[in-house]
């Protein structure tokens, strides 16, 4: 492929626990990310991208080195690392819920220990062993830290206590673990290689991708409000609608009608559907949206 053909960007798909709703909000964005079982090369239907995958706990070394000109992987990572990177963004999403994660201290239930003093002398396992080194380091407490291959909750009874990543603290309960402190607290991070955001064609084409993405998020717990209302009784109708909405209001073919249309959350719509309905609101509908660029 002759230099000219070459993508302009290289970036890097998180394998693993992110791997499919990445996929999803890419799509959302109007990418389509097709990924082969046996490849760690996904196709991306944009002449201008090419994507490899890597697991989130390496992505931000790859992006730093230059290897990759961008990528998205947690805060968690880019701390744990140590990368000097260009944050573009916060992306608000992860495998299960839009809620931040944490990394945890945790000890068993029936343990004594209270405190992370507690654990002066003890043995911590975790796959950030970095952050918890420095976590410790910086109140004065001498621990051991093992770097634990996954499954860290269950070696919780084998150690003294984990640090360990929850989102929403399910698996934590299950194994009955107490939460001591939170080290941590990260969000997914769409990351640029420094020196690729100082081109100005790489920085122009990260940051359309990155509006694009951001407006997939706010499209996600949002719809669209469609209904024809009386004119008589427009102000009714408005009323109803959320203070902060400016809803688009456009004249019908019959002069009496009009149309109004507002985005507003999708939890919201269920109760200011009877409600608009009462205010005279008639054939009114929701539908999905996939973009909201604010």
């Amino acid at each position: 492929m002759s230099e000219q053909n070459q993508p302009l960007l290289r970036i890097g798909i998180p394998k693993g626990s992110l791997q499919d709703a990445t996929v999803d909000l890419f799509l959302r964005a109007g990418y389509h990310i097709d990924i082969s079982s046996r490849s760690y090369v996904p196709m991306i239907d944009d002449p201008q991208l090419s994507c490899v995958m890597f697991r989130a706990q390496e992505m931000s070394r790859y992006v730093e080195d230059g290897v990759l000109d961008m990528g998205i992987t947690g805060y968690d990572w880019i701390r744990e690392n140590e990368s000097d990177v260009h944050e573009v963004c916060e992306l608000t999403y992860s495998k299960a819920t839009s809620r931040p994660v944490r990394w945890v201290l945790a000890v068993p239930e029936e343990s004594g220990y209270q405190k992370a003093a507690d654990l002066a002398g003890k043995i911590i396992a975790t796959e950030l062993p970095n952050t918890t080194r420095r976590y410790f380091a910086d109140q004065g407490i001498d621990v051991k830290v093992e770097f634990s291959w996954g499954a860290t909750e269950v070696k919780a009874r084998l150690v003294d206590a984990i640090v360990e990543v929850t989102e929403t603290g399910s698996s934590l309960a299950a194994n009955k673990l107490r939460i001591i402190d939170t080290l941590v607290t990260s969000t997914t991070r769409l990351i640029a290689n420094k020196q690729s955001w100082t081109d100005p064609a790489k920085r122009a084409k990260i940051e359309g991708l990155a509006t694009l993405l951001l407006g997939a998020i706010e499209a996600k717990a949002k719809v669209g409000l469609k209904l024809n209302a009386p004119r008589k009784r427009l102000a009714e109708v408005l009323a109803v609608l959320p203070a902060a909405k400016s809803p688009t209001v456009n004249d019908l073919a019959d002069a009496d009608w009009v149309a109004v249309e507002v985005i507003v959350e999708e939890k919201v719509a269920r109760d200011l559907i009877p409600a608009l309905h009462r205010a005279g609101g008639a054939a009114i509908f929701t539908y999905p949206l996939r973009l909201v660029i604010p």
